[in-house]
C-alpha cells in the first residue's frame, strides 16, 4: 500500500551550500547529515559502483527533501528544461508569491522572468544555486487542490 510521497532527492555540487540554501531560503529543518562510502548494499540499491556521497535529510512542512552530493562517481551537470522527461521540477506552495520571489532572489535563486498570474493561481519557475528547477506556486482559490 502506498502511503504517500516521503521525499524528493536533489543533487547538489556542495552539500554544505545546499544545506544552507534549503535551510535558510525555505526554512527546511536539517534532520541528519552523513556520508555514504564503501557500502555494498547502498551500491546495489542505487545501482552504482563504489558510491561516495554526502547526504542530508531535511524536513519541509509536509514532506522531506534529501540532498545528495556525490564525489564518486563524478556527477555530470544536468541541462534539464521543464519540458524534458524525468523529474523536471518540484513545486513549493507559497503565500504572497511576489514577496517570496523577491526574498528568494536575495537568497540565491535565479529566475528567468517575474511571477505570472493565471486567475486564481500564480507561479514562477526558478533555479537553486545548482540549477535544480523549483516552482513557486500560489493558490488563491479554495476549489484548487492545495496543502
Amino acid at each position: 500500500m502506498i502511503k504517500g510521497i516521503h521525499h524528493v532527492a536533489i543533487g547538489v555540487a556542495d552539500l554544505e551550500t545546499g544545506i544552507a540554501f534549503y535551510r535558510d531560503a525555505f526554512g527546511f529543518e536539517v534532520l541528519s547529515v552523513g556520508e555514504l562510502s564503501n557500502d555494498q548494499a547502498a551500491d546495489r540499491c542505487i545501482g552504482l559502483d563504489n558510491c561516495k556521497a554526502g547526504v542530508a535529510m531535511l524536513k519541509a512542512p509536509n514532506a522531506y527533501v534529501e540532498l545528495w552530493s556525490y564525489q564518486n562517481p563524478a556527477p555530470k551537470k544536468m541541462t534539464q528544461r521543464p519540458c524534458d522527461y524525468g523529474y523536471p521540477h518540484f513545486a513549493l506552495q507559497v503565500t504572497n508569491l511576489d514577496d517570496e520571489y523577491e526574498r528568494l532572489k536575495d537568497k540565491g535563486m535565479t529566475f528567468g522572468n517575474i511571477p505570472q498570474s493565471f486567475g486564481e493561481t500564480s507561479a514562477i519557475y526558478g533555479q537553486d544555486p545548482f540549477g535544480n528547477i523549483i516552482e513557486l506556486y500560489e493558490i488563491r482559490d479554495e476549489s484548487t487542490p492545495q496543502l
